[in-house]
């Protein structure tokens, strides 16, 4: 396949992708990975495949393809380590982000360093540190509005949206309603459906902080239409734990545990761990409230199995790391910790770099 027709197809695709056909336009990209031995259109049609993967919560398909050999730009760096935050890696998911920054500064690529930061913003918010889980976006939203005149408004819209995001975990519910609203407008403008799902799951958190529980549901019914359609796995899961933390607001115990049960098979084929761990958290809540202690017993030990997988603990003081809002700080390795953890201990080296470095025989 030569230059011409390998842009001929890498065009059809995204035209089918702009009409809402993603698995064709998923088609005609493969066809042209295994066909063209154009380099720079190999590596267009790769980011396509990336970012429409990405869209639907494919996460292992995402790294599929993004093998070591090829090119570690940015762009393929930044979409690394969303793949890896997908499937709860975190240690690996920073890297990729801190490597896509260093590139984004090195060349001056503010657009990239804006997206950069709106992932960095969805990182820290997984791991619950709010503050930098708000700063990232903000920094992005200044980069917009200093360099965005030529950008797509899909950069504006981004950038508010997580900046809903955390200050809705923040509590600043009204500043959380007024970015997702501006976000919600410009999704609606461009027909982005993947962006109206998440602005709906946002209005729906929004109104379940609010206890307004009988207004949240129709906007995570919204939302899941939408994850459904467009296949994003990791997006329904985020549904069903709004549905199910309502569901518990409502006393109605039974039927948290049903759309618990259809997030945990949802969580366990995508490979999110940090999904599951939430489910066995909620799972314990509730099961403490029923009093049924074997059920509760099985959770928490779950629960902790995560905790252990993902490393999301201290590796000084021990405390899990993602339960409430902490401040965090990473180590050059990419290993995170309490800050005042660090602060009290100082930094003499990682200390799970060094527990992971020791061999079991020599324990």
């Amino acid at each position: 396949m030569g230059q011409d027709q390998t842009k001929q197809q890498i065009e059809k695709g995204l035209h089918l992708y702009q009409s809402n056909q993603t698995e064709k336009a998923l088609r005609v990209w493969m066809r042209v990975l295994e066909k063209s031995a154009d380099p720079a259109g190999r590596f267009r049609v790769l980011g396509c495949l990336i970012t429409a993967h990405a869209e639907m919560g494919r996460y292992k398909d995402m790294l599929k393809g993004t093998t070591v050999s090829q090119q570690l730009n940015g762009q393929v760096s930044l979409s690394m380590g969303n793949a890896f935050l997908g499937l709860s890696i975190f240690q690996k998911a920073l890297e990729c982000f801190e490597k896509a920054l260093r590139y984004a500064h090195n060349n001056d690529d503010k657009m990239l360093e804006c997206r950069v930061c709106c992932s960095l913003g969805n990182f820290y918010t997984q791991i619950k540190d709010y503050e930098k889980a708000l700063f990232f976006p903000c920094k992005a939203a200044e980069l917009v509005n200093d360099y965005g005149k030529g950008w797509s408004l899909k950069y504006r819209a981004m950038s508010q949206y997580h900046m809903a995001v955390a200050y809705r975990k923040l509590g600043r519910l009204a500043d959380a309603m007024d970015c997702c609203e501006e976000s919600m407008k410009i999704a609606l403008q461009h027909g982005d459906r993947p962006l109206q799902a998440l602005c709906l799951l946002c209005f729906a958190d929004i109104h379940r902080s609010r206890r307004d529980v009988q207004t949240a549901f129709p906007r995570y019914d919204s939302s899941m239409s939408i994850m459904t359609e467009i296949g994003n796995r990791l997006g329904l899961i985020q549904v069903l734990l709004g549905v199910t933390k309502c569901w518990m607001i409502q006393k109605e115990l039974d039927k948290a545990l049903e759309s618990i049960e259809k997030a945990q098979e949802l969580a366990e084929g995508l490979g999110n761990k940090l999904g599951l761990l939430k489910l066995h958290c909620l799972c314990e809540r509730i099961y403490r409230t029923k009093e049924q202690q074997q059920e509760l017993r099985d959770h928490v030990v779950k629960f902790h199995e995560c905790v252990e997988e993902m490393e999301l603990y201290c590796g000084m003081c021990g405390e899990s790391i993602g339960e409430k809002n902490n401040q965090l700080q990473a180590l050059p390795c990419s290993h995170f910790f309490h800050l005042k953890c660090l602060q009290t201990n100082g930094t003499r080296g990682c200390p799970n770099c060094r527990r992971l470095s020791v061999k079991p025989g020599y324990v």
